[in-house]
């Protein structure tokens, strides 16, 4: 199973999540192969951040609901 969700909470704010070189080859979704899971997480991660539907944005308040003192 190729879901990242075990890997979520490990993604950094700054767009990395630390990984191990472990081979234990997976294809994504696309075909593409990754070395292992995390890598493969890593790379969708760092996608989603770019495209502006990371979990960095996701964590972060709508702006109504932000307060600046």
């Amino acid at each position: 199973q190729n879901d990242c969700s075990e890997f979520r909470s490990q993604f950094e704010a700054s767009g990395r999540l630390s990984c191990t070189r472990e081979n234990d080859p997976v294809r994504d979704a696309s075909g593409k192969q990754h070395t292992n899971k995390c890598l493969m997480c890593a790379e969708k991660f760092k996608n989603e951040a770019q495209r502006g539907g990371g979990t960095a944005q996701r964590n972060r308040l709508p702006t109504s609901e932000r307060t600046y003192q």
